[in-house]
């Protein structure tokens, strides 16, 4: 594994709860050993029961965090989260493409564990037509993995298989892109994701913790991978492995979630749990 400290930046929404969106990241990359950064697509009232509001930022102000930060640091990774609306989608992809950004983790948050919608209709079509391009892996749940292929989600493993295939054939065709298919909507006691680059589909399974506790349990996969691919380059199947380390990441701070005893809705799982000392131990 690669021992420098990776530089990896977030470009998501505010949740004031923490759980979830850039703040989640930012303890994610912290956790696994990761130097972050964070620009701001959108300001949200949030708690672990409910969205009431959503605050989007002028585009000219996106653009400039953009290349503030990106004119002065060197990113070994960028990972996407909420983008809100069509033109923050326009906006990104195209500064990403500026400053040839090679590792980008596109997580497309689309509803909120609460259910209510964070990415506008609009912005659907120009996600696929102008990010998708940018994008070196792709991590949607099945509910988003649907809506981009503008069909009903599988609600069967062996629905993923093909849903996966389909996903890939959104992104650059020739190229090393993965889809990282997550199963956590599926029923059962095992949860199964898939990881496939075109050629190898991966499937990788764990068993199903029981816990409330799964507020933005999405953007701490997509987050953990976009810190440990860096360190995992150059490395023997470096996005397995990678991916792999964030999913066991994952596991354990959902499984010390209910250490933390936030809210009372879907509480944040545990970023820090291998960093932070029980009471009394």
């Amino acid at each position: 594994m690669n021992s420098a400290i990776p530089r990896v930046a977030s470009i998501a929404g505010v949740d004031p709860s923490g759980g979830a969106g850039l703040l989640a990241d930012l303890k994610t990359f912290s956790a696994l050993g990761a130097y972050g950064c964070g620009i701001v697509t959108a300001l949200t009232a949030q708690n672990t029961c409910t969205v009431t509001g959503v605050h989007v930022p002028p585009q000219a102000f996106l653009r400039q965090q953009i290349d503030t930060l990106l004119s002065d640091v060197a990113l070994d990774a960028v990972k996407l989260g909420m983008l809100a609306d069509a033109p923050t989608v326009a906006t990104v992809a195209e500064r990403l493409a500026h400053f040839e950004v090679a590792i980008v983790v596109c997580d497309p948050v689309m509803v909120a564990k609460s259910g209510d919608h964070l990415l506008a209709g609009s912005a659907i079509a120009m996600l696929r037509e102008a990010l998708l391009p940018r994008t070196f892996m792709l991590t949607p749940n099945l509910p988003e993995a649907g809506v981009l292929l503008s069909q009903r989600a599988p609600d069967t493993v062996k629905e993923m298989y093909r849903a996966a295939e389909r996903l890939r054939e959104l992104l650059p065709l020739g190229d090393e892109r993965w889809i990282l298919l997550k199963g956590g909507h599926l029923p059962g006691s095992d949860l199964t994701d898939l990881l496939f680059d075109g050629d190898r589909m991966i499937e990788m399974s764990s068993p199903r913790i029981d816990t409330p506790n799964t507020h933005g349990t999405g953007c701490t996969l997509s987050s953990a991978v976009a810190a440990l691919l860096p360190r995992y380059a150059g490395g023997f199947r470096p996005v397995e492995a990678a991916v792999r380390h964030a999913r066991e990441y994952l596991t354990r701070a959902i499984a010390a979630s209910g250490q933390l005893q936030v809210g009372h809705g879907h509480g944040p799982v545990h970023h820090f749990h291998a960093a932070w000392a029980r009471p009394g131990s």
